[in-house]
């Protein structure tokens, strides 16, 4: 590749082979258009539909679950089978719907590209579509036009400028020149006599050779990372992949075992094997994909409000663990509104309040806020910087925007604070000419008449344009400018320029004769300086706070920007994320780092500066090395490969560009990134709201597996039928579940550090726990089928007891025998209570999940009204269970007397009342010993 930059204008027409003057010969673009192809992005092939629904399908627990499904198809269980198969469709489809729309980057990375362009080719200008642009093409570059091309500029008029912010991140328009660059490694931002693809003219005009097309672009390089980008699965679906295959083998363990226990006890072996598949599907938790995909869409509903939309649905549990967000500065971390924030005029020095485009304000000296019409030479310096302008603040829809220069934009609303409006000062002082900036002069200047004297209103940088002041407004006149008076000037402006504001200067000059007889350089001379002004792109408020709030939750802030060092670190110390310990790297500096440096360095360095997207990758990449879970935010299409690169790539709605937001997993739709941080919070709410209900889930499943792997290893009979071990599994499990994964969040859950990426979904300290409460779980409910089946209606509990203590061991096996002819309408009547014990001890259950150490009366019985609706659900689907026949038929299972049933309800209730006496036993073993 070239450095067309470094070329001179002869150079490039000579190595492109074209003509300075009439372009390429029609004959010969047609040639390099068959030899390099059309001037456009390749798009990767894309999966089609059929494929991305199919995807879905290729997770173990989903296949799993697909197994469940046939098996209860051999048992005959149509309703469970059917039920299972609709939510592995119900996940698949919601799955397919987010990927197939983050396939549509690279259409929006073409939409950027111009339609039509105008090129000189054997010296005539035409129109001709960009994609038909070949290398030596000259083209016309007007104000308002898109690049269709990288291109060197050749010729241009003094105030052409291309706007670079969704390339480099630079703030500003560019000022472009024709001469060329010395330097081989300068960064993008800075080779001003170069135009790229993707940017867009906004003054003036220029001609400029085409030097590369399609994906040989600064553009197509990025069109190029993105597609070679693959996506990572999130630390959830990781998690829950490894955590289905475990459930499994456990669950393949436990049903072999109960299944050698029945066969060998004299079983039938049909029988044997038919409650050990029931077993194993009720086992598997198949309401899990479901429960946490519908989880995910109910958070991406809440946050939605919270102005973060979610396209792809696992990105809302990786936010609860991320551990840096690499954030693109201007537009994103501040306003990308040009501000005033202080000014020099007649040796006094001012602040401004106020940010953005909006004209409310103050001007403060001393500490106090003053009238600066009471000071002659502020007013002065104001009204020149507004009469030297060619930009319009305007209010719309409530809110002020600018057309034109962005920098303009900032004199005229600080004009405005003053009470000084542009139209106003236009009609007193009207205009004659203009004189544009230009990079060599560095100055613009506007002529205007009043009455009979015509003016010249000129700004500039502060140390060429004090170069040509003779005279210094002072005191309401002008007198002659001492060496005294230059040293001031150029002290305040080293001072405000170390705290990376950009500074202006402004001076004026009456023209003593007709403006005609001037030459454009005198114009120039003999000035009177009026005032310093300097300005900066401010920090957004709620980013002050977004940001303190991350350092509360363990959460690095790092700048990644095209902007400059000093301008960037100025505005990290404003935030608050730049100490004395830290470093400031610039894309220059990076890219003579190696990868293993830039890993040693990555950890002390919050902000970057003049970085290329290749750039912005290679960090990204080094945070994730180290493994952290990297957010990365972004507007322009710079960010785009690092958005897509990152755990989750966030873009911003207002500003960002289509290419950003199609490969991003949120975006932010207020552009603010006190969002992120709202966002950050719902997602670790979210991500306890999934334990919980995979908690519930699993403790629940445990105590299923124990009342048939106790009753087998005792000899008891099998006290749970297939059909009734999965309605508990469908109907119970389900809606509590899903009332858990919107679980109220904890007020407390941004004080917390971000879990590890690589934190267990259930650690050793909860399986403990849901082992203990499913062995709680199964003791109540084998109790009930027990004290049914071998005492109700035959024998009292406290004769049982009785022989029970003395040791009776007689009278105890003429308890536990029953006679056969009772034994079938005994048994149908044990299954049904220990069948209802289960079902409504899950219920209860799912009160002990909200909260591991809180009671629930704490946190509040009510504060989930979708639990409670749940519970109410659940508990009146399994009475109807045992009172409408039709169940009875399906469940085989038999009305219970009201005796009976108020035995069934404190049974269940067992498990609700024996975890929150834990809870308290260990708060009141925490309690600290009373002092004196």
């Amino acid at each position: 590749m070239n450095n067309w930059w470094q070329l001179n204008i002869e150079e490039t027409v000579k190595l492109l082979s074209s003509n300075a003057e009439n372009g390429l010969p029609d004959m010969e673009a047609k040639r390099r258009l068959t030899d390099s192809g059309p001037n456009q992005l390749a798009e990767k092939k894309s999966a089609s539909p059929w494929v991305l629904f199919f995807d879905q399908f290729n997770d173990f627990i989903i296949w799993v679950l697909i197994g469940a499904a046939l098996i209860s198809g051999f048992l005959k269980e149509w309703i469970d089978s059917a039920a299972i198969i609709a939510i592995v469709i119900l996940n698949s489809v919601l799955g397919f719907i987010q990927e197939y729309k983050a396939e549509k980057s690279l259409a929006a990375l073409k939409k950027m590209s111009s339609p039509i362009s105008k090129v000189i080719r054997d010296g005539k200008q035409s129109a001709i579509p960009s994609t038909e642009l070949v290398t030596g093409d000259l083209v016309i570059l007007e104000s308002g036009d898109h690049i269709p091309a990288d291109s060197r500029v050749v010729w241009h008029t003094s105030n052409f400028s291309v706007q670079e912010a969704s390339l480099t991140g630079e703030s500003t328009p560019v000022a472009k020149i024709s001469g060329h660059l010395d330097g081989k490694d300068i960064p993008l931002a800075d080779r001003t006599n170069m135009v790229f693809m993707g940017t867009s003219a906004v003054s003036g005009k220029a001609k400029a050779f085409i030097v590369e097309t399609g994906m040989k672009t600064e553009l197509g390089k990025i069109a190029g990372m993105i597609q070679g980008i693959e996506r990572e699965s999130t630390p959830l679906q990781k998690k829950l992949e490894e955590f289905g295959k475990w459930i499994v083998y456990l669950c393949i363990g436990l049903v072999a075992i109960v299944f050698l226990l029945q066969w060998l006890r004299g079983g039938k072996l049909i029988d044997a094997f038919l409650t050990s598949v029931s077993l194993a599907v009720a086992a598997i938790p198949e309401g899990l994909p479901a429960v946490v995909t519908i989880a995910l869409a109910l958070g991406v509903q809440r946050m939605v409000k919270r102005n973060a939309l979610i396209r792809k649905l696992p990105s809302v549990e990786t936010l609860g663990c991320a551990t840096v967000i690499c954030s693109d500065k201007t537009g994103t971390l501040t306003k990308n509104e040009m501000t005033v924030q202080a000014m020099v005029a007649g040796g006094k020095q001012f602040s401004v309040t106020g940010t953005g485009y909006e004209p409310s304000g103050e001007f403060i000296m001393d500490g106090k806020a003053i009238n600066p019409v009471d000071y002659p030479e502020l007013k002065w310096t104001l009204l020149s910087s507004i009469l030297c302008n060619g930009a319009e603040l305007i209010k719309k829809d409530g809110s002020y925007r600018i057309v034109g220069d962005p920098t303009e934009g900032a004199l005229l609303t600080a004009a405005e604070k003053a009470g000084l409006k542009k139209n106003d000062a236009e009609k007193e002082y009207i205009f004659v000419d203009e004189i544009p900036f230009d990079s060599d002069r560095k100055m613009m200047t506007i002529i205007r008449q009043k009455g009979d004297k015509t003016y010249a209103f000129v700004k500039g940088a502060p140390d060429i344009l004090l170069k040509n002041c003779s005279q210094i407004e002072a005191g309401g006149q002008a007198r002659a400018i001492t060496n005294n008076d230059f040293s001031d000037i150029l002290k305040a402006n080293g001072s405000m320029a170390a705290q990376a504001l950009r500074v202006l200067a402004i001076a004026y000059r009456t023209l003593d004769k007709p403006y005609s007889s001037y030459k454009p350089e005198e114009i120039e001379k003999n000035l009177i300086f009026a005032g310093l002004v300097a300005m900066i792109d401010p920090p957004r408020e709620e980013a002050k706070r977004a940001v303190e709030a991350c350092k509360s939750a363990g959460i690095r802030t790092v700048m990644i920007t095209g902007d400059h060092r000093d301008t960037a670190v100025a505005i990290a110390k404003q935030l608050g994320f730049f100490t004395e310990d830290s470093i400031a790297l610039t894309g220059e500096e990076l890219d003579r780092l190696s990868d293993d440096e830039l890993l040693s360095k990555v950890e002390k360095t919050p902000v970057y500066a003049r970085v290329s997207p290749e750039n912005k990758l290679r960090i990204v990449k080094a945070w994730k090395k180290l493994g952290h879970v990297v957010a990365m935010t972004g507007d322009g299409v710079n960010d785009a490969p690092a958005v897509k690169e990152a755990d989750i790539g966030v873009a911003m709605g207002i500003t960002g560009t289509d290419v950003t937001k199609e490969v991003s997993d949120m975006v932010v739709t207020d552009d603010n990134f006190a969002s992120i941080v709202a966002a950050v919070e719902e997602g670790r709410g979210i991500y306890d709201n999934i334990q919980k209900f995979i908690h519930y889930l699993l403790s629940c499943n445990v105590g299923e597996i124990m009342v048939m792997f106790i009753s087998s290893l005792v000899g008891l009979p099998v006290p749970l039928l297939p059909a009734q071990l999965l309605w508990v599994n469908l109907v119970t499990d389900g809606l509590p579940a899903l009332a858990l994964g919107v679980d109220p969040i904890n007020k407390n859950i941004m004080k917390r550090k971000p879990r590890k990426a690589d934190s267990k979904v259930i650690d050793g300290k909860h399986a403990r726990l849901m082992v203990g409460q499913g062995f709680v779980i199964a003791v109540c409910a084998l109790s009930a089928f027990c004290f049914i089946y071998f005492l109700e209606n035959r024998y009292s509990l406290k004769e049982f007891f009785t022989s029970l203590f003395t040791l009776n061991i007689e009278h105890l096996k003429q308890m536990l025998t029953i006679p056969e002819a009772a034994r079938n309408e005994l048994l149908a009547k044990a299954r049904t209570v220990g069948f209802v014990v289960l079902a409504f001890c899950q219920d209860f259950q799912s009160y002990n999940c909200r909260n591991q150490t809180e009671s629930l009366f704490k946190i509040g019985l009510f504060s989930n009204k979708r639990l409670i609706g749940a519970t109410i659900v659940s508990m009146t689907l399994n009475t109807l269970a045992i009172y409408c026949p039709f169940f009875n038929t399906i469940l085989k299972t038999v009305p219970l007397t009201l005796v009976e049933l108020l035995i069934v309800i404190v049974m269940s209730s067992i498990p609700l009342w024996v975890m929150e006496a834990v809870k308290f036993a260990k708060k009141s073993s925490k309690q600290p010993e009373n002092v004196g």
